[in-house]
Order: C-alpha cells, then structure tokens, then sequence
C-alpha cells in the first residue's frame, strides 16, 4: 500500500515550519514532497545585516535538505494547480515541466513586493524581501562610497552619498539604521570631501516610526536613529522617482543614486489563480487553516487569510511570527486529517516585539517590558538565534567577528541592477540572461486562464511588462497598487506607505514567490560566460559611472 502524499508549495516561514514538524509527526508513515524555487530556507529577519555587511549570506540561509532529511526536495516553481485532478505543475530551475499529484496540499506560497502607482518607482527602486537583493544592496552601497570619494564634484559626491528608503516599518527602520553604520565606517577608510559624510533619509506617511508598536519603542528608535545622523522624515514619502533622484511630496528634490522600497507586500498571485474565494488577495480558510470546501487543501502565512479568534472580524496580519506558528499548527491538522490527532484552531497572542537597531542598540518590548539599548540588543540577538533553525554558532561568531574587526567593504559585482527588479513576483531569484523567454499563464481549477507572473495578481499587474526606461537591460516598468497590507519581521509590522494606494507594512518574514522571467543584460555587455568575469557592470543609460 503507497502512504500519503503532502505535497507543501512554499519553503518561507510557514512552509518550512510545515514540514518539519509534519516530518516528526508522520515517522515515515506518509511522503512528504516541498516544492521551492531555492534549496534553503532564508531567514529574512536578519537580512538588513547581510546589506550592512555584518553578516555573511550564507548565514541567513538554512539548508532544506539538510535540515529537513525526511522530507522530499523539488526545485521549482508552480505555475498551476488543478484542485479537481489533485496535481500540482510546476517548472524546474532549467526549465523543464513536471507534476506533482498529492493527497493533501499545504499553500504556504508567501507574499511579494507591493507596489504603488507612483512614476519612476518600478525602473528606479530597488525592494528588499531576497538574498540577490541584499547582496546588490551591499555592492551598490560600496560602490557608490567609493566613487563619491574619487570626485571632485561636491554635487555628484552628495548624489551619490545620499541614501533613501521609504518605508519605516521593520525592514526599512533596520536597513536606515544598519546602512548609516556601514557607510560612516567605509568612510573612515575613503574619506569624503570636506565637510561631508554619507545621508540615509527614511520616510513614511506615518506619524512615527514604527507606528503599530507601543510608542515607546517607536520612540527608542527615533532617537537612535536621529543620533546616528539618520534624516527621519514622517508624514513624507515619494511622489516620483528619477535617475536623478526622488521628488518629495513635500515638494522637495532629492539627489540621490539610491533607493530603496521598503512599504511592503502583497500575497503572492498563485493563490488568486485558484478560483477559491479570497480576502484582499489571501485564500480564506477556516481557523483551523483549511479551504472551505476543498478539506484536502491547507493554507498558511502570508498566502493565507486566517481568522483572529483574538479579535473577531479581523484576519491574522502577515508577519513571520505568524506564519511560523500557523506552519506547526498546520502540520498538526494535516496529521489529523489522516487520523493521527486532532486537529486544532490557530490562536495567538503577541509576545513581544524585537527590532535590530544595529551595533549595540536595539528596541525591545519581550513579554510586556520595555527595553532599549544594550539591554535590548542581548535580547534581540537572543531572539534571533534562538528562533533560527540553523547557523547558529555561525551567526554569533560572525557578530563577535563584527564587534572586533573592521567590516570587508569591497564589492564582488555578482548581482546587477537589472538582475534585481522592483517588479518581480521571485525576490529570492536574481534574472540572469536568456533563459525559456516567458512564463506559463496560470489556469484556474475550471481551466480558465489565471495570473501571468511576473506582476501581480490577476486584474492588478500586467504580466511581464515594458522595459523600463534608464534601466540597463530592461525590467518590468507596469507598477500597480498591491492588495493587501502587509507586516513585517516576528512580532508584526507597523509600516503605513505611500501615496496612491492603501496602507502597507513592511515585512521581512513571509515565505518565497515564485517565477522568473527571462531577461538579456544591457545593451553592449556581454552575457556571462567562462571568459567573462563578473564584475561592475558599466552603466550606459547615465553619464556617470557606477549604478544609480
């Protein structure tokens, strides 16, 4: 007799969770399959250390197969699911088809970057949910402290040393603060011309920063961040992006190279291409994490809308606290549903909240009690290491390694700007040159034709999209307004942003989308191969060196 099969489509916070807790609960008695694009599970969190350099990326990255030794890997990305067949189809990372048939299914697909209709934002933001993007954050950073301190000319040096990042959520707080440290200490090794010294701005339509936490800790990381030199501007956000730089809703112009868009995320799309109803781009389910009418099919985290039974009326917020509790509880009623237990409903209350501040500085609010400081940052790092299910001796040697040791500030030029763009649906994939040259349509259970990735969900975001303009080889330039407000971080996320489209929070902490669409590099650069080394591409769009 065949055992079961649970077939778990998404490797994030709660697909991970998922089936490592249904791993030890089956004994080998069912076969476990997780279908993800990456073969590790990254712990989103602390991936403004790995832009600041305080952290290596390999740190952050957990291995699935490694950690998860009962249960089967696929490398790939659905593209449709057939709920009346019970198959999953899904394409590899070479771009060949399969299918997999299941018994139950777990959708713990996640969430990617929303956007809002704002001109520029698409060709000329970068997000933050992904290792590539962390990685090119940290070149690009690098990059641009080092021009700044080769030039003569003061206004090219404050373009290129001004820093903006919308969004003072979690991630956005986190990359301001941790990227304000970086730069002041490359500085110290390229000094700037006289007088000058790198600008991080960070914006939100909020009132505060942090706005969904208690103000206290809104206002511990407030002051260190104004301490540290950080331009915190609330009640203010972007009304169009440039190469030059970023217009203000207050009317002003800011020269900048950089930007970084941190307002948010939205589900990912796979989950509207079911047909199933939806909540603002979530699958609806039951408290106790099932489809309505679909008792074989199981949804969590982000991709989820699950009921609050702390608060009636209300759905769980997307957050990487949630998702990994819904994923252990989901694997305890999947268990259930083959007779092995019973299955229970998903409630939570926040225990506190942790945000890394960089250096010794953080704020923090475990169990009620507010801290900041030293303090703070013991129980952060704490938090940390214990929630990560991996790396740990690695990751605290690294930051006893960071506290001793000048950071390596060099820049390896192995993500470019055009691998990384704003409108992607796979933050965790960087684009790379050639490739099957388009994506599968998405189809409905009815067989009616669903999402195109990349973009967003059906009706909200074209599929694959214009080449941008002032972009080097291209990326999609269709920016719409994402659906649902998003979170950010274990413990919630309390971003607002941006003009033209609802409020969003900021979140590292959801699970990976899926799809990548082929891309050629920019025009006059050739494509990478054995005889092309892989460093700084040179820009042709811009009169100036170096990426903007």
């Amino acid at each position: 007799m065949s055992r079961p099969r649970t077939v778990i489509v998404g490797a994030g916070f709660a697909g991970y969770r998922t089936a490592r807790t249904l791993s030890r609960l089956a004994r080998g008695r069912a076969e476990i399959v997780l279908l993800n694009p990456t073969d590790y599970f990254l712990y989103l969190p602390l991936l403004p250390q790995v832009a600041a350099g305080v952290l290596e990326p390999r740190r952050v990255t957990i291995s699935l197969s490694g950690t998860l030794p009962q249960v089967r890997l696929v490398l790939g990305e659905a593209d449709r699911i057939d709920l009346d067949g019970r198959q999953v189809h899904y394409t590899g990372p070479e771009g060949d088809e399969g299918t997999l048939s299941y018994d139950r299914l777990v959708l713990a697909a996640g969430s990617v970057n929303k956007l809002l209709p704002i001109p520029g934002v698409a060709e000329h933001a970068h997000g933050f949910r992904g290792l590539p993007e962390a990685l090119y954050l940290r070149d690009h950073v690098t990059r641009q402290v080092e021009l700044a301190a080769a030039t003569d000319d003061p206004g090219r040096c404050a373009a290129r040393c001004t820093f903006v990042v919308v969004g003072a959520g979690y991630t956005g707080t986190e990359v301001a603060a941790h990227g304000q440290l970086f730069t002041d200490a490359q500085v110290s090794r390229h000094p700037l011309r006289s007088g000058m010294r790198p600008r991080w701005m960070l914006l939100d339509i909020a009132d505060r920063v942090l706005p969904e936490l208690d103000e206290r800790l809104s206002r511990t990381a407030d002051t260190v961040l104004r301490e540290r030199g950080v331009d915190v501007r609330m009640g203010t956000s972007v009304k169009e992006a440039t190469r030059d730089g970023v217009l203000l809703t207050d009317g002003e112009f800011v020269r900048t190279n950089t930007l970084v868009w941190c307002v948010g995320v939205r589900p990912d799309p796979l989950a509207e291409s079911l047909g199933l109803p939806m909540e603002r781009g979530r699958l609806l389910v039951d408290p106790h994490l099932q489809v309505p009418g679909r008792p074989e099919v199981f949804a969590c985290g982000d991709a989820a809308a699950v009921p609050d039974l702390e608060k009636p009326g209300q759905y769980t917020p997307m957050t990487a606290q949630h998702a990994w509790r819904q994923g252990k509880l989901c694997a305890h009623n999947v268990a259930a549903s083959f007779g092995d237990g019973e299955r229970r409903a998903y409630r939570h209350k926040d225990m506190g909240f942790v945000v890394d501040l960089g250096g010794v500085k953080a704020a923090a609010n475990p169990l009620g009690v507010n801290l900041s400081g030293v303090a703070a940052g013991a129980v952060t790092r704490g938090y940390h290491l214990a929630a990560m299910p991996g790396n740990r001796v690695r990751v605290a040697a690294d930051w006893l390694l960071d506290a001793v040791l000048p950071r390596q500030a060099v820049q390896l030029g192995l993500v470019r700007s055009w691998s990384v763009p704003l409108d992607t649906a796979s933050p965790e994939l960087a684009r790379v040159p050639g490739g099957s040259g388009g994506e599968p349509a998405r189809q409905q259970s009815g067989g009616a034709s669903a999402t195109k990735r990349p973009g967003g969900g059906s009706g909200d975001q074209p599929s694959g999209g214009e080449p941008a303009k002032n972009r080097p080889g291209g990326e999609p330039a269709k920016n719409q307004p994402g659906g649902e407000p998003a979170k950010n971080q274990p413990g919630g996320e309390p971003a607002k942003n941006q003009p033209g489209g609802e409020s969003a929070k900021n979140q590292p902490g959801g699970e990976p989308a899926r799809s990548r669409p082929a891309v050629s590099p920019p025009p006059g650069q050739p494509p990478p191969g054995p005889d092309v080394a892989p460093g700084p591409v040179k820009r042709i769009d811009h009169p100036a060196e170096g990426d903007s």
